[in-house]
This record gives C-alpha cells, sequence and structure tokens, in this order.
C-alpha cells in the first residue's frame, strides 16, 4: 500500500498541504503506512490512537452525549474525530489542512450494535468533511488493513481537484 501513500504525500507536499489522523480500528496502521514513506515529516503532522471511546472524547473534543447515545462506532463520531485530530495536531496555531479518521468494528464481537466489518473513515478536508462507510468482511487483520486500503483510495479520490470545494 506504501505506493498509493506515497502518491497521496507527493500531491500533499506539491499542494503545501499537511495531514494528522485519528485512529480507532486501524490501530495506527494508517499513519504507519503514511510514515513508511520517506519524506513523510513534510506532511504528516502525527496521529492518536484513541482506541478506548472515552479518550475520542478527551483527547479528540468528540461530543461525550453523541458518544453515550450511539457509541464509537458512528458515522458522526468518524466526522468529529477528523476534525478533532486537525485541532490537536496544530502547530503555532495553525490545524493541519487534512484530518483523516477510522472508527468501526475489527471483531470477533459486535460493538455499539454494530456488526463485526462495519467501519467509518472521516475525512475533513478544509470546510468540507465526509465519512466512507465500508462494510469489510475477513479476519480482524483482514478488516484493519482493508479499511487501510480504502482510506487511502478515498483519500486519493477526495483530493482530485474536481472534489475539492
Amino acid at each position: 500500500m506504501t505506493g498509493l501513500a506515497g502518491e497521496i504525500l507527493d500531491d500533499l507536499v506539491h499542494r503545501g498541504l499537511t495531514l494528522a489522523v485519528a485512529e480507532s480500528l486501524t490501530g495506527g496502521l494508517l499513519v504507519a503506512e503514511f510514515i513508511s514513506v520517506p519524506g513523510a515529516s513534510r506532511v504528516v503532522r502525527g496521529g492518536i490512537v484513541a482506541y478506548d471511546t472515552a479518550l475520542k472524547h478527551t483527547l479528540l473534543g468528540v461530543d461525550a452525549d453523541l458518544l453515550a447515545e450511539h457509541g464509537a462506532v458512528h458515522p458522526d463520531v468518524a466526522r468529529q474525530m477528523a476534525l478533532g485530530v486537525r485541532q490537536r495536531l496544530s502547530v503555532n496555531g495553525a490545524p493541519a489542512s487534512i484530518g483523516l479518521s477510522t472508527t468501526g468494528v475489527a471483531g470477533p464481537d459486535t460493538q455499539d450494535g454494530r456488526s463485526v466489518g462495519t467501519a467509518f473513515v472521516g475525512f475533513a478536508i478544509g470546510t468540507a468533511t465526509s465519512v466512507l462507510s465500508l462494510d469489510v468482511t475477513g479476519s480482524r487483520e483482514d478488516i484493519r488493513r482493508a479499511v487501510v486500503s480504502e482510506s487511502l483510495v478515498q483519500l486519493q479520490k477526495l483530493l482530485q481537484p474536481t472534489s475539492l470545494h
């Protein structure tokens, strides 16, 4: 997957944009995919792994009422995680240009009423936000890796000039 991560990073360098990543389901795999690319430090601000639901609120600013009502596996949680990580990984008061987040259920058990393989990827780019909903099959590791892969594919799509607003 490093090839696609490298292409995305090259694009972000060219545009002068920065990236911050918040992960739950993927547990650091997504930011590691970017960091594996030489020169990633020109773009990647860092990552926050907020695996525990309470940390999504305290570290990323996800609304506590949203978490209490719907749990951690919800599209609005992914959206708020993406927005929150941009702010939390600010440098000299400037938020990251792009926030990317993952939350979901890798198994073996359901969580928050969501079945294994349910995942949400949040994107905050400029003033636009979006969420990719996924239903992935396979082992726990298959699910986590598929979410990383789909996150990269969707981010590249969102960065296309016709997608940016």
